[in-house]
């Protein structure tokens, strides 16, 4: 394997939260360890959310990394549509608000919620 696929949140021209697939070339070490070159951090942090978690639409702040270790993760979009990852499946998580807007929670961001019967843990790696 040479590339990864990255799923990536983002805020659109239009405001809106949308996801796009980016390719991640696998580009360093070894053909038996294959790495993306080394990418800066912002620091990081480690959640845990119980069973039954669920917030309302908002925009993430800082871009950052979400990284699904325990349990599973629902993220609802405002059009309907909704991805749900489980342990060990991760995004990038860039829906800012866009420059000079107001939050409208009709409009703008995304909801998560925690899914099944096991408490969510994620770790978030902010760039």
């Amino acid at each position: 394997m040479t590339m990864l696929t990255q799923t990536v949140l983002y805020t659109d021209i239009d405001g809106r939260a949308r996801w796009r697939d980016e390719p991640c070339l696998l580009s360093e070490g070894t053909p038996a360890a294959r790495l993306t070159p080394l990418q800066a951090s912002g620091g990081l942090q480690w959640r845990s959310s119980p069973v039954g978690f669920k917030s309302d639409f908002h925009c993430t702040t800082t871009p950052q990394w979400l990284v699904v270790l325990q349990g599973r993760m629902e993220i609802g979009l405002q059009d309907g549509s909704s991805r749900q990852f489980g342990s060990g499946e991760y995004f990038y998580s860039n829906d800012t608000l866009p420059v000079g807007a107001s939050f409208d929670s009709k409009l703008h961001g995304h909801c998560s919620r925690q899914v099944g019967d096991e408490p969510l843990v994620t770790l978030f790696v902010r760039t």
